[in-house]
């Protein structure tokens, strides 16, 4: 008999693609992931993974079951849901994932309140990617996301996968003190062609509609500087080193030498909740998806 535990190990290297990332993700450490993985091999009889260079690769035949515990996992959360339905009230663990921001400015009154309000329930809490989350939901990483998208940049959900609306979030410019467009009360695009940026690596969400709609207005930015951190970019633009366009959402106050200037159009981005059409009878589901709603009004916005 296969231990449950150990093909959850293996179905989160599969879907992290490594052994630290898993560990992170199912919170243990990753020699207990490792363990976990060995016991599994010797059950098996079967190497299920290969050294590639630092890291690790599934092989095929570990491919092939961490498929399976993908299938046999989705069945245990039936299970799961069903026995907490039958309690009627929110119990177990469930895990949120969450971009910086939101984790910042929406999830620390969401949490507090669940856990005032529903003491058998264990809520977790990761800071992940909106372009990773989707996909960490669908293959039963996540129990529960919140994620952002653009207008430019519609957000995928694939099936099996349902979604609500939270709330849109504004994004203003941000320029040093002295710079010349600090005083204006509103920019358009074509205002910003020759500016400095400071924002996100390549590949983030909003790197990505930065330059897609600077491009949209004819204009190509020249990126300075990158930086995760909304807080670093703040103190960037603060040192006079550029400009940067950033959400309001969990910016707290504006440091020393620091204006918001309106864009227009007013750029939006939508911030969502997503959970597996398996687990949407869960009361723990329908009481974070509850609370999330109910706590946007007062999130920490600027």
């Amino acid at each position: 008999m296969l231990d449950l535990g150990r093909l959850r190990a293996l179905h989160a290297v599969s879907v992290h693609g490594s052994v630290a990332a898993a560990a992170s993700a199912l919170g243990y450490t990753p020699s207990a992931v490792s363990q976990q993985i060995t016991k599994l091999e010797r059950e098996t009889r079967t190497t299920l993974l290969e050294r590639r260079g630092r890291g690790v690769a599934l092989t095929e035949e570990a491919r092939h079951l961490a498929a399976t515990a993908q299938e046999l996992l989705a069945i245990v959360e039936r299970a799961e849901t069903t026995l907490e339905e039958c309690r009627g009230r929110p119990t177990g663990r469930l895990t949120v994932g969450a971009f910086a921001s939101a984790a910042r400015g929406l999830l620390p009154g969401v949490l507090a309140e669940l856990a005032r309000r529903h003491p058998g329930l264990d809520v977790r809490l990761q800071e992940v990617d909106p372009h990773l989350s989707v996909d960490l939901v669908a293959r039963g990483m996540l129990d529960l996301a919140v994620a952002h998208d653009w207008d430019i940049a519609p957000l995928p959900a694939p099936d099996g996968v349902e979604q609500a609306v939270i709330g849109d979030d504004r994004c203003d410019v941000l320029v040093p003190e002295g710079h010349p467009l600090a005083a204006r009360a509103a920019v358009r695009r074509e205002d910003l062609a020759d500016e400095r940026w400071i924002t996100q690596p390549p590949g983030t969400v909003c790197h990505d509609w930065l330059t897609r709609t600077l491009r949209a207005a004819g204009c190509e930015p020249d990126i300075a500087h990158q930086a995760e951190e909304n807080h670093t970019q703040l103190a960037l633009v603060a040192a006079g080193l550029g400009v940067a366009m950033i959400p309001r959402l969990g910016r707290g106050p504006l440091p020393a030498g620091v204006r918001a200037v309106a864009l227009e159009p007013v750029p939006m981005r939508r911030l969502y909740t997503l959970w597996r059409t398996g687990a949407a009878r869960r009361p723990a589901v329908t009481a974070a998806v509850e609370t999330l709603l109910r706590h946007w009004p007062n999130a920490e916005r600027t």
